[in-house]
């Protein structure tokens, strides 16, 4: 891929479409950490918390870049990416409640970090494959995307609550990401190459099944939560 060629363009919005796909829990975590703290002070937390959370992401998504030129390992991460993707549709969203607010700028910039780090495996995996193993893709996207997470994220929450749409949209990209990747592991490159035809086959029935599949449950726990509140009222 040509820098700043019209692929590359391309690729660089789906990757960052992907990261604030995926980024609504960590911009929850990051108000949560710095809830407690003094309006002054809340803005460095979140500034500091956010840059340390960056920097780990991006050394981790090159460590992820780095592991998937090992043999199997583009098809074990686009094996992970289609359960990312059918748990984005499958998942409800919990509260996070059990994030403790920081009672000083440092420990609220410790909370910030640590858990952006231990949540952040699917936008790593997610990001190495779209980013088709381009380093400065990478890099670009989480620059680009990690500042509108911060200052826009309660934004872009709404607007994925206004429009449900929008997690659809999310997981059909997710999904041609994870059988790309897939189609693109080295071992199985020269069939996919041999017979395009099952090449675009099995990308659209990756994509066709996570919908269904996240569709289906996602259906069965708004029925189930429905007949819950029912009962209680």
């Amino acid at each position: 891929m040509e820098l700043f060629s019209p692929a590359f363009w391309l690729a660089l919005l789906n990757v960052v479409f992907i990261d604030l796909i995926l980024a609504g829990d960590n911009a929850i975590v990051i108000g949560l950490a710095a809830r407690n703290l003094h309006p002054s002070v809340q803005k460095k937390a979140i500034l500091y918390g956010t840059g340390g959370a960056l920097l780990i992401r991006i050394v981790a998504t090159v460590v992820v870049l780095w592991l998937l030129k090992v043999p199997w390992l583009l098809l074990v991460g686009g094996l992970l990416l289609i359960w990312i993707a059918y748990k984005l549709l499958a998942d409800q969203g919990d509260e996070h409640t059990d994030i403790q607010a920081g009672t000083s700028l440092w420990a609220a910039v410790r909370t910030i970090i640590i858990a952006d780090a231990a949540m952040g495996l699917d936008n790593v995996i997610a990001v190495a494959g779209a980013a088709q193993q381009h380093l400065v893709l990478v890099i670009l996207g989480l620059l680009i995307s990690v500042p509108i997470i911060v200052w826009g994220s309660t934004l872009f929450i709404k607007l994925i609550n206004r429009f449900p749409w929008i997690i659809y949209v999310g997981a059909i990209v997710l999904g041609y990401t994870a059988s790309n990747m897939i189609t693109e592991e080295k071992r199985l490159m020269p069939f996919f190459t041999e017979h395009p035809a099952l090449r675009i086959l099995f990308i659209i029935a990756v994509i066709v099944g996570i919908v269904l599949a996240g569709y289906r449950k996602r259906s069965a726990s708004s029925k189930a939560q429905g007949e819950r509140q029912r009962s209680y009222s």
